[in-house]
């Protein structure tokens, strides 16, 4: 029998007769408890949300939400009785785990069931929505959904090409403004429950600092980054305008967003051939050798898996490649945003990505099991437990092991000839290539949530969304919306991480840490030399150091987790500078004369 908490089961009773009738549960003990319930219904919740992405249909989206609804319930509860404690002397343990159950949720839901249950269908239906959506040019016969379009994108130099991608991409979401009005209403009423002035408050206070440290912690950071960008960006507009014109490219103003070879202009490095700073010096075309070498979906999965072993880290179980969907099933409509699922807590860990056969889907599988590997090495800990010390460490670590998928490596693994590096203008279109990924989205990584924390604030209103979305994409990111956009369009929502009410600043902070992770690793490893050149392939010392942090989970706050690989307690860009010094140096020059900024 289910034992009752010391407050539900006074609920009927006086004070003192309850005293003499019942024993009061200890803190710890309803820690014990929160991570049993919470268990239960995370996993039932991961398999229905699991099958409704897998499997979209009307039925797996009422049946996901459901199971999701549960969860908000068992939380909001939980998050109730945990206030019978407040005041009290709490262990260092019942402390960390009631203030994680706090944070465990994106959105609380109101106490209401009505409204409760309102909520969960609509982020459920917002996401199908998203996921489901596809562009029909010429009619019904001629729809492509989102990978058809990003392909598009990345591949076309046609101006009116890519305009027609975007647009047809960005009308997907026009559907899911109402149902996002009415959740910005429903999540900041959960919010407010939990002691929150609204759903960004509570976002920006699970950082173990307060709301206001940590927004200007994120500041602070982007300021160190932001001389790297500002100058990526004067040397792209000057390419862009060698291709297309300065009537659709003009100095000093916002580059169109359509023609970085993104839907989001968030990264570029599918318009390299664009930006390559020197032709003909360096083959950097790996997609190329996978094609010729015939990997498929499985083999690039492999491969990542043998980077992660040769750090000591286990082969995957045998139920990862029973279960995973690693490519798009011909008989349904699935959602084919790459992301690792960690179904039970118990070692059953899943990845759903659709697979093709190039270079960027080869980094992005390597990068989803950094998020499997972290869920491996904190199976040990309770539930509540089970997650990055904060959530910019879970996606820095596959991308951590990007950075050591250097030319050696690639060559090592006979995906890149060797002597890549040899010459300084082999290493500055290298430098290039990393750039063109890696620092094109860190404004992207700020932006969007600072879209949301207005939007949940109340400063940006529901008339408000559209513009307000493009002054930041303006402000942050210099790109310009292609095409005339009005309050009808809601572009924010062409974005999965925001029907999917995912967290983006993690994205931000994951690109500052990924390359501290990577510098301590390679102290651990004894390399000598520059950064950019290092990688810790096959290094078990520094695999036994990246293991020991990961172990830790959330058990305890970041800046212990950071201490524990870095030796420091602060998030610091300067790797960042460190690593892209030859192309900051190379930039100034090049940048010379051209009109920058916007």
């Amino acid at each position: 029998m289910k034992r009752r908490s010391a407050a539900a089961g006074c609920a009927a009773l006086a004070l003192a007769a309850c005293a003499a009738q019942q024993p009061r549960e200890t803190p710890d003990e309803f820690v014990v408890r929160a991570n049993a319930e919470l268990l239960k219904s995370g996993h039932e919740n991961a398999l229905a949300a699991w099958t409704q992405l897998t499997y979209i249909t009307p039925d797996t989206e009422a049946l996901a939400a459901k199971a999701y609804e549960r969860v908000q319930a068992d939380v909001g509860r939980l998050v109730g009785e945990a206030r019978a404690f407040e005041g009290r002397a709490l262990s260092a343990n019942a402390s960390r785990a009631i203030r994680q159950l706090k944070f465990s949720l994106a959105a609380p839901a109101p106490s209401d069931p009505a409204k409760r249950a309102e909520q969960a269908e609509i982020e459920t239906r917002m996401v199908s929505v998203y996921s489901a959506g596809k562009h029909c040019p010429q009619g019904p016969d001629s729809c492509l959904n989102f990978e058809q379009l990003a392909q598009r994108l990345a591949e076309s130099r046609d101006p009116a090409e890519l305009l027609d991608a975007w647009a047809g991409w960005h009308a997907i979401s026009k559907p899911i403004r109402e149902d996002y009005v009415r959740f910005v209403e429903l999540a900041n009423e959960g919010a407010r429950g939990l002691g929150f002035a609204d759903l960004g408050e509570l976002w920006r206070g699970g950082y173990d600092m307060g709301p206001a440290e940590f927004e200007a912690e994120t500041d602070r950071l982007w300021q160190q980054v932001k001389p790297l960008y500002d100058g990526l960006h004067c040397y792209a507009r000057g390419k862009l305008q060698e291709r297309y014109g300065k009537a659709l490219v003009p100095d000093g103003k916002p580059v169109p967003a359509h023609l970085f070879g993104n839907m989001w202009a968030q990264q570029w490095n599918n318009i390299y051939d664009l930006l390559e700073p020197y032709a003909g010096v360096s083959d950097l075309d790996v997609t190329a050798e996978l094609v010729k070498q015939g990997y498929d979906a499985r083999k690039m999965t492999g491969s990542a898996e043998a980077f992660y072993v040769s750090l000591g880290f286990p082969k995957l179980p045998a139920s990862f490649w029973e279960r995973s969907m690693l490519t798009r099933p011909r008989d349904r409509e699935v959602d084919c945003y790459a992301s690792a699922w960690n179904m039970d807590t118990k070692g059953d860990v899943r990845i759903k990505q659709c697979i093709q056969t190039n270079e960027e889907d080869l980094y992005t599988i390597y990068h989803e099991l950094g998020h499997i590997y972290y869920y491996l090495s904190y199976l040990d800990q309770p539930y509540l437990y089970q997650s990055g010390a904060h959530d910019g460490f879970h996606e820095a670590i596959g991308d951590t092991v990007n950075l050591s998928m250097t030319e050696g490596y690639l060559a090592d693994i006979g995906l890149l000839g060797r002597g890549q590096k040899s010459t300084r203008e082999a290493l500055i279109n290298r430098q290039m290539k990393v750039a063109s990924e890696k620092i094109a989205f860190l404004p992207f990584g700020k932006l969007v949530d600072q879209w949301r924390w207005g939007v949940f604030s109340g400063r940006i209103p529901p008339d408000r969304y559209n513009q307000a979305w493009w002054e930041l994409r303006r402000r942050y990111q210099g790109v310009e919306a292609p095409m005339p956009r009005s309050e009808a369009d809601f572009d924010p929502g062409a974005k999965y991480h925001i029907p999917g009410n995912t967290p983006y600043t993690r994205y931000f902070l994951s690109f500052v840490l990924q390359f501290q992770f990577h510098r301590a690793l390679c102290e651990a490893a004894g390399f000598q030399g520059p950064l950019h050149e290092c990688s810790i392939y096959g290094s078990e010392e520094a695999g036994r150091r990246f293991r020991e942090m990961l172990a830790l989970g959330a058990s305890r706050p970041w800046q212990d987790a950071l201490e524990k690989l870095t030796g420091t307690r602060q998030m610091d860009a300067s790797a960042i500078v460190e690593y892209f010094q030859p192309l900051m140096g190379w930039l100034e020059k090049e940048n010379h004369g051209r009109r920058c900024g916007w």
